[in-house]
């Protein structure tokens, strides 16, 4: 896997970021989630064990935010989920990582 960058540009889970029903707080925290999984990626050198377990943190994290988005009056829907799943393969697919984005996100519990 070469070194790569997202570009400054990428969008995060953009149908969160532009629905009212998810806290833009809530959603700053999960995308602060996901940087964190890219700026390791974006180091390079991983296996793909490594890069599992990478996504399996990013989502055990991802997890532990259901309770404040549901204190919120919010809570990962569908669109959520759908979003987070996109996002997820988007990324997958620019380091050319060959992990199915169903196994990327394999430790949900929504």
């Amino acid at each position: 896997m070469h070194t790569k960058k997202l570009p400054d540009n990428f969008e995060y889970i953009p149908e969160m970021s532009n629905d009212d029903f998810y806290p833009p707080f809530l959603v700053d925290k999960l995308k602060n989630v996901i940087k964190e999984t890219v700026d390791q990626l974006e180091k390079g050198n991983l296996s793909n064990r490594n890069i599992q377990e990478l996504f399996d943190k990013m989502i055990l994290k991802t997890n532990d935010l259901q309770d404040e988005f549901l204190e919120h009056d919010s809570e990962f829907d569908t669109t959520a989920l759908e979003s987070i799943e996109m996002t997820v393969d988007r990324i997958l697919k620019h380091f050319e990582i060959t992990l199915n984005v169903e196994e990327a996100i394999r430790e949900r519990d929504w």
